[in-house]
């Protein structure tokens, strides 16, 4: 048969976008160098470093629910031409939802992961698996992450 074919780019092409950066790339030395598909394209990282570009060192792909149930800043949902968005980081990050409900749960799982997770400071004791509100919560996020 006869098209083009889509290749891969070569690890020295593969970049991502930063907030604060702009472009980044994978630094030769990390383990991801030659990774050259992720199946998010979402990653975090440890440190950055700028030599004749900006890299990034100890980075790890990760995907939309982890990443909107712990990363930073407030979950926010707002309408945008007829989709439900979730958005993170003032905006910057933004994922559609499937729908306003799906949206709501997300947001709502989150505040009550934030919620377990003050109460896990305030007492330390506290095994958050064999209280009963604790299970649940991580029992849904377990499920939700390995699924989804």
């Amino acid at each position: 048969s006869t098209g083009a074919v889509k290749m891969q780019p070569k690890a020295e092409e593969l970049k991502f976008v930063t907030k604060n950066d702009g472009y980044v790339h994978i630094h030769p030395s990390s383990v991801n160098y030659q990774t050259r598909h992720f199946e998010s394209p979402y990653l975090v990282y440890h440190e950055k470093i700028k030599t004749s570009r900006v890299f990034i060192r100890d980075c790890s792909m990760v995907s939309v629910y982890p990443l909107v149930l712990l990363g930073g800043g407030q979950v926010h949902i707002q309408l945008l031409k007829g989709d439900f968005v979730i958005s993170l980081d003032d905006g910057w990050i933004q994922f559609v939802a499937a729908s306003h409900q799906v949206a709501q749960l997300v947001k709502e799982l989150r505040c009550e992961l934030d919620q377990l997770l003050q109460d896990k400071i305030k007492n330390p004791s506290v095994d958050l698996c064999m209280c009963p509100r604790g299970s649940r919560i991580i029992g849904m996020i377990v499920k939700l992450v390995t699924t989804q």
